[in-house]
């Protein structure tokens, strides 16, 4: 028919849905068997949950030794910290279980974002194949980082207990030698009362949000608001207790009576709670951001050449060329040759603080007319050098300076490798851990000192000596020194102290060598007897520029951190051990050197980057080394 409409078909049963069902209970069950796993510890361990053990090195250079402070100048020291957490390090656990309150997760985040401003590259040595290296310490290799972890978490070998640490000795790891400074530096500040207005500021401004969405208060928000303005207006440019205003008394009472009104309005404590978290979230943040900047601007005038060095050095380069007198001519060339005489060896930039080596060692020499110094320099401070040493008697002693960017007696392998560049003492910081001592005493912190560069060129350098002694520009002598030409060393290349709490084996991660003791002591520079013509016969500059050679593929390890492990490589076997009465080192950064030891030692090392040319230099210490300054000179607006 016409009008006839046919019915639709029946639609097909519903088959996705019964999928749908089974798959439901199978998500069920994974939810449920996922967590137990976690719980469980089936899962494959991470990068967290291994046990680590490490050395923190880092390169902290002193005076005119700053390759580091382009890679420093990076980090903007901006409130908007970055929460990138290093890869590698054991870091703060983010999350934690229920039983953490939120004010400690809040208080930990805060100091997460402030890990990492201060490093630069991080290397870790995996533990996992030789766990036998550090059983007592954990070690960890960076390259001139001031940064660690201000919250440490130490796993044990009982990974039942998890405990979490604020180590006070942490602050070197993160800041290093800064720590140490400010606390000894630190000023009692008169700003109670302004203390005590910042807390009614912060008191208030957590009350106010709730105070103003209460009804028929309309009048006491306005005078919240009103106080807190007038608090925030006074303590604008305040800093002590001096810097306020005469009516700060009335404002102050006024303030205390409004906080009062507004604790006792019946408002949610949740706002309020909120509220002082964000704003100790804040304060925390500041506090941080504000020590990460000082701890910056401390380490950048350790670095640095300060002003008054760098006019001395221009001034006396302008005075050599401006000079109409006929400059010194080494009439006694046969003197800087002849290996009866004593010849010493010194690598510095720093005409004041080589002058003071000089004539420390001088004043303290039995016969200076027996004395020599070779003094290599670079072509920057050649003539400032030149002029000073020319217009300056040191007794009898005889002092060369030689600008060694322009030496002819280099090989045109030392041109290839660019090693004709002066590149003195490298200085290391190196932080330990012992988590068996009292929790006051696991951290330790010092500096060691190893050959750069030109070191290894001596044997060109000086091919018609037999035994030198190479003294750092930082070392200053209170003996004399000539009995180190009648030392027996016994077939060795080099006597100097040792510094047994870091060993060879400790930096076999960061060389391709496995020949070495990983017991043997690491050893320090700053005086060291070096016998030239066993270094010679051995040919110990060629296997130092091969092992060089093998880490230039290495991209990732900073280039001083590649001469630490090779400097003490190449040396293996070949140290004769000096006695501790020789050097008394820490002066550049330890406050509790006794003046016993002090006064005992033949040699005074001012190792670490509190340099006492500096006037972030140790103040105690500064009288040892002021003495010995060049008399004649006005070096009195220098320091």
């Amino acid at each position: 028919m016409k009008g006839h409409h046919s019915l639709p078909p029946s639609p097909p049963p519903k088959r996705r849905c019964t999928a749908l069902a089974a798959a439901v209970p199978a998500l069920v069950v994974c939810s449920i068997l996922l967590p137990l796993v976690f719980l469980l510890g089936l899962h494959r361990p991470g990068h967290g949950s291994e046990e680590r053990a490490a050395v923190v090195i880092s390169t902290e250079l002193g005076f005119s030794k700053h390759k580091h402070l382009d890679g420093r100048m990076k980090h903007k020291l901006l409130k908007d910290v970055s929460r990138k957490k290093i890869p590698g390090s054991d870091g703060i656990l983010d999350e934690k279980s229920g039983s953490r309150s939120k004010s400690k997760s809040v208080s930990t985040k805060s100091k997460e974002k402030l890990k990492g401003v201060f490093s630069l590259v991080q290397l870790k040595n995996e533990t996992r194949k030789n766990k036998e290296l550090h059983t007592q310490r954990r070690y960890q290799l960076k390259d001139l980082s001031w940064r660690s972890k201000d919250t440490t978490i130490d796993k044990k070998e009982n990974q039942d207990q998890e405990v979490e640490h604020e180590n006070p000795r942490s602050c070197e790891l993160e800041y290093g030698s800064y720590c140490l400074w400010s606390v000894e530096y630190k000023e009692v500040m008169k700003d109670f009362i302004v203390k005590r207005l910042k807390d009614q500021l912060f008191m208030a401004r957590a009350h106010y949000p709730s105070i103003a969405k209460l009804k028929n208060q309309e009048t006491f928000t306005r005078e919240l608001k009103q106080n807190i303005q007038e608090h925030e207006r006074m303590l604008s440019d305040t800093i002590a207790d001096a810097d306020l205003p005469p009516f700060f008394a009335k404002k102050l009472e006024k303030m205390e009576r409004t906080i009062e009104r507004a604790k006792s309005c019946e408002v949610g404590c949740t706002s309020v709670e909120r509220k002082l978290r964000q704003l100790l979230d804040i304060t925390e943040d500041e506090a941080y951001f504000h020590t990460r900047q000082s701890a910056f601007l401390y380490h950048l005038g350790v670095q640095t050449m300060p002003k008054t060095h760098h006019c001395l050095n221009m001034r006396l380069t302008v005075e050599y060329f401006k000079s109409t007198s006929i400059h010194t001519v080494q009439s006694n060339k046969q003197k800087l040759e002849d290996p009866t005489f004593h010849h010493y060896v010194i690598f510095s930039k720093n005409v004041l603080a080589v002058s003071t080596t000089i004539n420390s060692t001088v004043m303290n020499s039995k016969d200076s007319g027996s004395i020599v110094f070779h003094l290599f320099t670079d072509s920057q401070n050649f003539y400032a050098m030149k002029h000073w040493f020319d217009r300056n008697m040191y007794l009898e002693a005889t002092v060369h300076v030689t600008d060694i960017e322009d030496h002819q007696k280099l090989s045109k392998d030392v041109d290839f490798h660019d090693m004709k560049l002066l590149r003195p003492a490298e200085e290391f910081r190196v932080t330990f851990c012992n988590h068996y001592q009292s929790f006051q005493k696991q951290m330790k912190t010092e500096y060691i000192s190893t050959f750069g560069h030109s070191h290894f060129l001596l044997p060109d350098l000086l091919p018609s000596l037999n035994r030198v002694v190479v003294l750092d520009d930082d070392l200053i002598v209170q003996k004399d020194l000539s009995s180190l030409w009648n030392l027996n060393m016994g077939g060795k290349v080099v006597g100097a102290i040792q510094f047994c709490e870091v060993k060879l084996g400790q930096l076999k991660a960061y060389t391709e060598e496995r020949n070495f003791g990983t017991n043997s002591c690491v050893w320090l520079s700053g005086l060291n007897v070096v016998e030239l013509k066993k270094w010679r016969d051995l040919h110990i500059t060629s296997r130092y520029d091969q092992l060089l050679q093998k880490l230039q593929k290495d991209s990732v390890t900073s280039f001083p951190l590649k001469v630490l492990p090779i400097s003490l490589l190449v040396f293996q076997d070949l140290i004769y051990p000096l006695e501790d009465s020789w050097v008394q080192s820490g002066l550049g950064h330890d406050y509790g050197v006794s003046q016993t030891d002090i006064k005992r030692s033949v040699t005074l090392h001012y190792n670490g980057v509190m340099k006492p040319w500096l006037d972030l230099g140790i103040h105690d210490y500064k009288g040892y080394w002021r003495k010995y300054m060049t008399n004649g000179e006005s070096t009195q607006d220098i320091l």
